[in-house]
Formats: structure tokens, C-alpha cells, sequence
């Protein structure tokens, strides 16, 4: 817990009522422990999108499609949400949910790999105003160059998780052996976002942590 517990509860409160359908996603999706957006994430990412209005955006881990779908009812009818997931049992169940709920005409699943599919989006030379990264984080420094080629200028990368419950701000030392690639990698991330002269990056304690990045150049 990045945020005390007592007031994040507290924001929580204050969080707008999913959609019934998005309200049983979301159920089924804490009860099977597969991960989603937390709600003051959620919070965050409805203000950025009902603020900014994007057209295309990109979202890279689809999971079961809660977060697209959340997207979904934030954005207007003429705008389009393409997402990518490579698990299949994720797979299956986002293209059922795809298939079942509103939202769903406006979202294309890519299924793959991510990295090849960014490569192939970036060589046909796709453009996002809005790109949500939320997908294995050891490999977000991978698909960052990628994503580059598809950011034009005033474009916006968001990128959850990257506070890792806190333990990104420990010694490499403090954390177990087993998460230390994971620890590594994000903090050569986050200093990437932050010291990059095409980012204007803002790093803040929202969920598991959120960066934005706004592509001045």
C-alpha cells in the first residue's frame, strides 16, 4: 500500500458507481485473482480521459478486457480503443466480454505477443493520442521504443503499476531474489520516463503507481 490504507478507503467512497455490467466484471475478476485496475486508478484514468478526449487509443495487457471496457464508457463514440493481450485463457474470456457488453464495438483485441504486435502496429505506421501500459512490467522498457514510433506530439502514455505497492523506492537488497529483475527493470524505467527530453513525465502515488508522460518533442 502505496497510500494509507484509511484514506485511499476514503477516495474509494467518493469513487462514481461502475456500470452493472462493469460492476460484475469486476467482481468475477477479484474473486479469480486476476489483476485490474484498483478504483482510485480507475478514478484517474476517467478524469485524464474525459479531460483529453483521445480518438485512438492503445492499451497494452488487455487481461479480461475490464480496463478497455472501463475506457470504453469514458470516450466518445467516434473514438477506438485497440488492446493486446497473449494469455489464452485471458483471451478467451476478454473476447466473451467483448462480445457481451456495449462497449465492445469500439475496442479491436490483438492476440500475440506484444512486442511483435507493437513492432508490426509501429511498421504500418499506427498513431495513438492516448496509450494505457499495463502489461508484464519487466518488459516495459522493451516495448517503450516501439511505442515511441506511435506517440506523436501532445500524445499521452499512461503507465500503471510502477510503484510496485512501494517496494520500486527499496534497495535491490531489501527486495527477494525473486523480484529483483521485475525491481531493476522498473526502475530503469521510471528513470527512462522521467529523463527523457521527448517525455514531460509526472510519477504519482495513485493505485500501485502511475506515470504520465506527455511527448513534448
Amino acid at each position: 500500500m502505496i497510500v494509507d490504507e484509511r484514506i485511499t478507503a476514503y477516495i474509494n467512497s467518493l469513487e462514481k458507481e461502475l456500470s452493472n455490467d462493469l460492476r460484475e466484471l469486476e467482481k468475477t475478476a477479484l474473486a479469480e485473482g486476476v489483476p485490474i485496475i484498483r478504483k482510485e486508478t480507475q478514478t484517474f484514468l476517467r478524469f485524464l480521459l474525459k479531460t483529453l478526449n483521445p480518438k485512438r487509443i492503445l492499451e497494452v495487457g488487455a487481461a479480461v478486457g475490464f480496463s478497455a471496457l472501463f475506457m470504453s464508457e469514458c470516450i466518445s463514440e467516434q473514438s477506438t480503443i485497440t488492446t493486446i493481450e497473449k494469455m489464452p485463457l485471458r483471451l478467451e474470456k476478454a473476447k466473451k466480454n467483448f462480445s457481451l457488453l456495449p462497449g465492445g464495438k469500439k475496442i479491436t483485441l490483438l492476440e500475440g505477443d506484444a512486442l511483435v504486435l507493437l513492432q508490426q502496429l509501429a511498421q504500418n505506421n499506427n498513431s495513438y493520442d492516448f496509450v494505457f501500459m499495463d502489461a508484464a512490467k519487466a518488459q516495459y522498457m522493451n516495448f517503450l521504443p516501439e511505442i515511441m514510433k506511435m506517440l506523436p506530439v501532445g500524445s499521452i502514455l499512461v503507465t500503471d503499476n510502477v510503484l510496485q505497492d512501494g517496494t520500486v523506492a527499496e534497495s535491490r537488497f531489501g527486495i527477494t531474489r525473486r523480484d529483483r529483475t521485475i525491481h531493476t527493470r522498473m526502475r530503469e524505467y521510471l528513470y527512462a520516463l522521467t529523463h527523457m527530453e521527448e517525455f514531460e513525465s509526472a510519477v504519482i502515488p495513485v493505485g500501485d503507481g502511475v506515470c504520465v508522460s506527455t511527448r513534448v518533442k
